[in-house]
């Protein structure tokens, strides 16, 4: 989509109630226009908070820029906090830069900072503790992810899949408590310790009733709705999209279209969806 379209498709959902916009991949910030799309996207009346997903790419030296775009809270993903393990897992020697972007991001002012962990048996289960040890004196969310089975990672799955109970048995061995869900959650059931200045999060696809709560909806980057991360496939919005005065009629497409969303996902059944890889649609 382009800047125009993206702003578009932001005022119609602002106008039905979204107040809350994420900009992912992907990696987002690959996008030349980026720092454009944020700072446009930030203007909307409606939106009162603008947050982006990023794997720490030059975020040492962006972070600032970002913040004044408008960006307010950032996702970064840090799958272990040992450098030969997280290069083995991401294929990058890059941890220390992404470590030094947290602290960047710090500075320059964002209001929340969190960082997401996909759980990994075998590659960074035994790092729990590390992590949660990470959190102790720095104000962030750390939010450990259930490997999720798509269309391609049939074998790393079942290899690597690690059941999120394995979390929240260790956090409630070391005195964590569940915190109270806040307006605009997303999908994470949070834990804070009154030692900690940080809290962690885990989100847990396969646990029960994990759906009832949902409150996300997706665009792709070629301008289809999808109603659900692991559903049959997306309903194209392009068409609506070419003109300021197509806002009430995307509107009214946007709503019709919120009867088709289901209920739960079916990944307990082995089935995914069209989802191919989580990459061609954001987390």
């Amino acid at each position: 989509m382009t800047q125009a379209e993206i702003v578009r498709l932001v005022k119609a959902f602002a106008a039905l109630g979204t107040w809350k916009i994420r900009l992912t991949g992907g990696e987002p910030t690959v996008r030349k226009d980026f720092i454009d799309i944020a700072a446009a996207v930030n203007e909307v009346p409606g939106v009162r908070r603008l947050v982006f997903t990023t794997n720490g790419y030059k975020l040492p030296d962006r972070a600032q820029e970002y913040y004044d775009a408008g960006l307010r809270a950032i996702n970064i993903s840090v799958d272990s906090l040992r450098p030969g393990q997280f290069k083995h897992i991401t294929g990058h020697d890059r941890l220390h830069e992404v470590l030094d972007g947290v602290q960047a991001s710090f500075e320059a002012g964002f209001e929340s900072v969190k960082l997401n962990t996909v759980l990994l048996k075998g590659l960074n289960d035994t790092e729990l503790d590390e992590f949660i040890d990470f959190v102790e004196n720095k104000p962030v969310s750390l939010r450990f992810i259930e490997l999720m089975r798509t269309g391609n990672n049939q074998k790393y799955f079942e290899e690597h899949h690690l059941p999120g109970t394995a979390v929240t048995e260790k956090l409630l061995e070391r005195g964590w408590r569940v915190r109270p869900r806040i307006e605009g959650a997303g999908p994470a059931q949070e834990f804070e310790h009154p030692d900690s200045s940080g809290t962690i999060g885990l989100i847990a696809p396969y646990s029960k009733d994990f759906c009832k709560s949902c409150n996300r909806l997706r665009v792709s980057a070629k301008g289809a709705l999808h109603l659900c991360l692991f559903g049959e496939g997306g309903y194209s919005l392009r068409e609506y999209l070419q003109s300021d005065d197509q806002i009430e009629e995307l509107q009214e497409k946007i709503t019709s279209l919120m009867s088709f969303k289901r209920s739960a996902h079916f990944l307990h059944k082995g089935n995914s969806g069209v989802r191919e890889h989580l990459a061609s649609i954001g987390g």
